[in-house]
């Protein structure tokens, strides 16, 4: 991967990859430790994760639909990638939705850590429907301090 890509360029690579299930390149784009954080999924190292998400992929189709680029509060960089994921499971079942993904990146626009945000109401009974009820990962909140 080169070094300081721009939001954009990781943008289109990211979601380029994720619909292709190209897992090595989209492995590229993170850090060797990255994490990925997901609704359905819970939080995984980013090649366990993409590994289970291109396994229960029967299809992808993907619209980009706006990049910022940002800091978290410490003023580390942060890139947020909004989008359009027509996600089919293998049986053919959809499980459409519109997604944010909020993108922890580091010196070298490597991805750190990647938090997934998205609304699960369609996507969460076609996943359980697929693998069985109960089956999905959920979070637990604890009160801010």
């Amino acid at each position: 991967m080169k070094p300081h890509m721009t939001p954009e360029q990781i943008a289109k690579t990211y979601l380029s990859s994720l619909e292709k299930s190209d897992l090595a390149t989209i492995l590229e784009l993170y850090t060797p430790d990255g994490v990925v954080h997901s609704p359905l999924y819970g939080p995984r190292r980013a090649a366990d994760f993409y590994t289970a998400l291109f396994k229960d992929t029967g299809r992808a189709k993907i619209g980009l639909k706006g990049v910022t680029e940002g800091k978290q509060v410490d003023g580390r960089p942060l890139i947020t990638i909004w989008f359009q994921f027509d996600w089919t499971l293998p049986s053919g079942q959809p499980a459409h939705f519109e997604c944010v993904d909020v993108l922890e990146v580091d010196e070298n626009s490597r991805v750190a850590a990647l938090h997934i945000i998205y609304d699960t109401v369609t996507a969460r009974p076609a996943y359980e429907a697929e693998h069985g009820p109960g089956s999905s990962w959920r979070p637990t909140f604890k009160p801010l301090e």
